[in-house]
Formats: C-alpha cells, structure tokens, sequence
C-alpha cells in the first residue's frame, strides 16, 4: 500500500551527504501540495521520510489515488523524461522530508553516474509492474476484500491515512468504505 524504495533512499542519501549535484533538504507539514497536476516543475523530489499521496483530480475534483509514496519513492522525474506538465499531484500526508534536485542535475547524474541511473530504471519499472495488478484486484474484488488486503500490507493504515483517502485509493465512495468497515468489524475484533 505504501511504497518504499530503501536501496533508492540510501544511495541518494549517501549523494547528497557526499556533496554531489544541488540536491537540497526539503520539509512539507501535512496537507501540503507539493506538486500540481497540469503544471510545470523542475524539480526531482525523494522521500527521505513520511508519507504522501500521487493522484489525480478530475474536473468535478474527485481524487483517483495511484499510490501511496513512502521512503526512497521519487516523484517529479517523468517529467525530466517527457519534458511536459505534471500527470499528477503530490500532496504530503504526513511531515514529508525530501532531497530535491533539479532537473539539469537529475539528468547529469543519470549519464555520469552508472549505478544511480540503474536505480532510477528499475524505481520507474516497479512503479509500471506494481499499477496494474492493483487495478485488477481492486475491481474484480469486494470492498471487504480490499479492506483486508490493505490491513494485511500496513495493518494501522485507518490511523494514518484518510478513510476519504482510503476510498479513493481503492475507487469507492467514503460512505461504502465505512459501511464495509462496519461490517467487518462485526465479524472480527481485527477492525
């Protein structure tokens, strides 16, 4: 449910700690939109620590999550690739700290750096692998079943993410996400 890329984290700590590009620190507080669909940035951003959310809105501004970014998960750099508007908004869930660096410096450090290069292939491979077998799940299966599957990947997931969040994530209303967690909870102490 939520992502992590520690092998991604630890490499592009040790980056910036080594002084290498223009990387910078960076904090967001909580509700914070870091970037906006439909613009224009040009920034790469790591997730050092916290939680945030990728969606999109549509233009009656429901929220269609596409996943939950953790640790070591970028965002901002498929635009270095396709030179073009954000596909998606970033918004922090919780306190968000992120190394951030330009786009020039992104690019820089894929021709130069062998192994950072490899990194970021293999990050935007999981993030194509990992989307569709979620899309699947979550429509050939119940609520409850998505509900439990989520308890089962990050079992405090109700303390720490939204239940509009929730819904949305999984592509239902907040109204039929309680009513499945109402349920479950009368058949289980797990809930």
């Amino acid at each position: 449910m939520i992502r992590s890329n520690p092998e991604l984290a630890v490499y592009t700590k040790k980056l910036f700690q080594s002084g290498i590009s223009d990387m910078k620190e960076e904090v967001f507080g909580p509700k914070n939109r870091i970037i906006e669909q439909d613009r224009r940035y040009s920034k790469v951003y790591l997730i050092t620590e916290g939680i945030a959310k990728c969606y999109i809105s549509d233009e009656n501004g429901k929220e269609f999550i596409q996943e939950f970014l953790g640790e070591g998960m970028e965002f901002g750099e498929l635009e270095v690739f396709s030179n073009k508007h954000t596909i998606c908004s970033v918004e922090s869930i919780t306190t968000l700290k992120t190394l951030s660096f330009s786009h020039s410096s992104f690019n820089q450090l894929l021709e130069t750096d062998g192994h950072f290069n490899k990194l970021i292939m293999k990050a935007l491979a999981d993030k194509i692998r990992y989307k569709a077998p979620r899309h699947s799940y979550q429509h050939s299966y119940p609520i409850e079943a998505n509900v439990i599957r989520l308890k089962k990947m990050f079992p405090e997931f109700t303390e720490v993410i939204s239940k509009k969040d929730i819904a949305n994530y999984i592509g239902v209303t907040t109204r039929s996400l309680n009513r499945a967690l109402k349920e479950l909870k009368e058949k289980s102490d797990q809930f």
